[in-house]
């Protein structure tokens, strides 16, 4: 049986905190404490030329539970975080930790109507995750959203709905101070987004484009990605041939205090080329890749 690491004096239950960081990233969440203040945000055009063909192909012999672009865009940014672990940190209480585990987080729209109501969809990823396990993880939340099971952190919030305003001020107070230290009661934020490694927004769904979306100071979210519309455009490669594609834009905001702009544009250099290598996806999230030739 493998050992359990033991937990050390300033770790978080879901968190371990760094403690022996250069000096500017150590001192930085000192100075900049709120992590909405620390965005940096980044766009690309995705081109979904070779996206679209592996989901032909993958979606042939599966015409029931398809495969889309979320799926592809979800396991290549799972794969992105496992392989560029500083990705997978966070920063509350003026220190840095470096997360547990890897999960991945969306909304789930129940029906695609005004008065439907939403969930929180949670999944576990780990160095075997595949795209295969990740779609198959999706698919099934999806389907017990959408047959009336709830989440536990939108059950939490209607409960302490039900209290006084002045005592749900009260509360909120006391919670984002638990939060501070990572001592929020695990059953309110089970399955919060705002404490997930990766939050995604599939905007292309509902007919949007993507766009800058803000990270939050309550929890530890410090990546927030959104996929927007497909559609046509024109795109110009390298011997200067011009070529109308598919293409949708996506909109990446994170807390610059994590790393740095080096690391962040390595990270965005292997999104892009496990989205136009989607059959990489197929192999555990671990298995290296070589995108820098």
């Amino acid at each position: 049986m493998e050992k359990k690491e033991k937990r050390r004096r300033g770790d978080r239950r879901d968190g371990v905190w760094l403690r022996d960081l250069d000096a500017l990233h150590g001192f930085t969440p000192y100075l900049f404490p709120n992590r909405a203040d620390n965005e940096a945000f980044i766009e690309e055009q995705i081109d979904l030329t070779n996206i679209l063909a592996y989901l032909e192909k993958k979606n042939a012999d599966n015409p029931q539970y398809r495969y889309t672009i979320f799926h592809v865009i979800a396991a290549a940014a799972v794969k992105c975080f496992v392989l560029r672990p500083k990705m997978n940190r966070f920063i509350q209480g003026s220190r840095m930790y470096q997360r547990k585990v890897l999960t991945l987080s969306f909304v789930v729209k129940k029906q695609f109507n005004d008065e439907s109501h939403e969930a929180l969809a949670f999944q576990y990823c780990d160095g075997n995750t595949t795209i295969d396990t990740l779609h198959d993880g999706i698919v099934k939340e999806i389907t017990e959203f959408r047959g009336g099971k709830t989440d536990n952190s939108t059950d939490g919030m209607d409960m302490l709905l039900k209290l006084p305003r002045w005592l749900l001020t009260i509360v909120i107070h006391i919670l984002h101070t638990l939060d501070y230290y990572g001592r929020v009661p695990e059953f309110l934020v089970k399955t919060d987004p705002n404490y997930a490694s990766i939050f995604l927004s599939n905007l292309g769904s509902i007919k949007l484009n993507a766009g800058y979306h803000h990270l939050t100071n309550w929890g530890t979210t410090s990546f927030f990605g959104v996929i927007g519309e497909k559609h046509l455009a024109q795109l110009v490669d390298a011997e200067g041939n011009v070529s109308i594609r598919p293409v949708l834009n996506l909109g990446l905001t994170l807390d610059e205090r994590i790393a740095d702009g080096y690391y962040y544009s390595k990270t965005v250099r292997l999104l892009k080329y496990l989205l136009q290598h989607p059959e990489l996806l197929e192999l555990p999230a671990n298995t290296e890749v070589d995108y820098e030739h």
